[in-house]
């Protein structure tokens, strides 16, 4: 990484710090922080993308773990990721995302499980809804969170991105659920099934874009409708 050196030789920065600095009393150092960092994800990044002729793309990319492997590809500032533990590594033993499983043990020429889905929906040949997430082994549940809202509840993209999301994917055995998720009644009625519920912090990130219309089906509009999950920093839908 390079030092901006013209920025911190510059008179102009130096005044701007100087004004800042009392002259009248002493500066205690727990006010002296550093500036506020760009927020960014530490491991899977999802965007799509749609042009003006429609071509869309839908891309997961991922390190897979916090900052994957930990390593760094020679002076490229690159880290390398840590798929292998997308395996199993021994039986019975879970991953990092609690998966369990013989099938997906390690073997030569071998690729290891995958949860990342990015997806595209089209009708007659041409996309309607461009959507994808991280989130590790949650991503297809919320994936089929955003398109069933999309699709089978006709919510625009943006409240489909923001329902409540729940997740369950055999071990462990409990559902997870965000905050609103699930009503005090229908839990109760599910407990007494036999489900069990843990509360769960907000988790993935999905974006997506809409084709036509605030909501599928809707007619009489070319444009393209983004959204994205206001849970954490970090995401944005932009057009130009």
């Amino acid at each position: 990484m390079k030092n901006p050196e013209d920025h911190l030789l510059d008179p102009a920065y130096a005044a701007d710090v100087r004004a800042h600095i009392p002259t009248d009393k002493a500066v205690s150092s727990s006010t002296l922080q550093a500036g506020d960092s760009t927020p960014e994800k530490h491991e899977t990044t999802q965007f799509s993308v749609i042009d003006k002729n429609g071509f869309a793309i839908s891309t997961t990319y991922t390190l897979n773990g916090w900052f994957g492997a930990k390593v760094i590809g020679g002076n490229t500032g690159i880290f390398m990721n840590d798929e292998m533990d997308d395996f199993s590594a021994k039986p019975g033993s879970a991953n990092m995302f609690g998966i369990v499983g013989a099938a997906n043990a390690i073997a030569p020429g071998k690729t290891p499980l995958s949860s990342m889905s990015p997806t595209i929906l089209s009708r007659d040949g041409k996309p309607v809804l461009v959507i994808g997430s991280p989130g590790g082994s949650r991503i297809p549940t919320i994936v089929l969170s955003v398109v069933t809202g999309v699709v089978d509840y006709g919510l625009d993209i943006q409240q489909a991105i923001d329902l409540p999301r729940l997740h369950q994917q055999w071990l462990p055995e409990a559902v997870e659920v965000e905050s609103g998720a699930v009503s005090p009644d229908v839990e109760k009625t599910l407990e007494h099934e036999g489900y069990t519920f843990s509360p769960h912090a907000p988790w993935g990130m999905p974006e997506g874009i809409l084709v036509g219309g605030p909501r599928l089906g809707e007619k009489g509009t070319a444009r393209y409708y983004g959204g994205y999950d206001r849970r954490h920093p970090g995401g944005g839908a932009v057009g130009e």
